[in-house]
């Protein structure tokens, strides 16, 4: 595929988004379970695993002799959002842990993020467009 339209930058905004719908499916599902007893809400982690892999600077620099023997480097294209099972906290006395007001804030949050990230992928693919189409003139 051209490397104009795979780079690091669209790379991360694909990977945003992918958790971002994740975060929405785990919110509804948490939801649509607010009165099931036992239920343990459900979160994605990513942004942590992101900063880690965008700003960590490898400590000391390992030369592979065998393609088995050493753990390769930690790639953009590796990082994958996580849904974790929340069993720190009980909300009620049946053992549920969801907090509606909670889950809507946080519902209203990953919205506005979701939006974010497409306008600015939108904003990358238009100006792309751009450039090919006056290219042609």
């Amino acid at each position: 595929m051209n490397r104009l339209l795979v780079d690091g930058t669209n790379l991360i905004l694909q990977l945003a988004l992918d958790a971002a719908a994740e975060k929405q499916r785990a919110s509804a599902h948490n939801l649509a379970n607010v009165n099931t007893p036992n239920f343990k809400r459900q979160e994605v982690s990513f942004e942590k695993k992101l900063k880690e892999a965008l700003f960590s600077a490898p400590k000391l620099k390992l030369t592979k002799t065998h393609e088995k023997h050493l753990p390769r480097e930690l790639k953009l294209s590796d990082l994958q959002h996580e849904v974790v099972t929340d069993h720190s906290t009980s909300m009620r006395n049946d053992g549920n842990n969801v907090d509606i007001d909670r889950e809507m804030v946080l519902l209203t949050m990953n919205q506005m993020h979701f939006n974010a990230v497409t306008q600015v992928l939108n904003s990358r693919y238009s100006t792309l467009r751009y450039i090919l189409h006056e290219g042609r003139r």
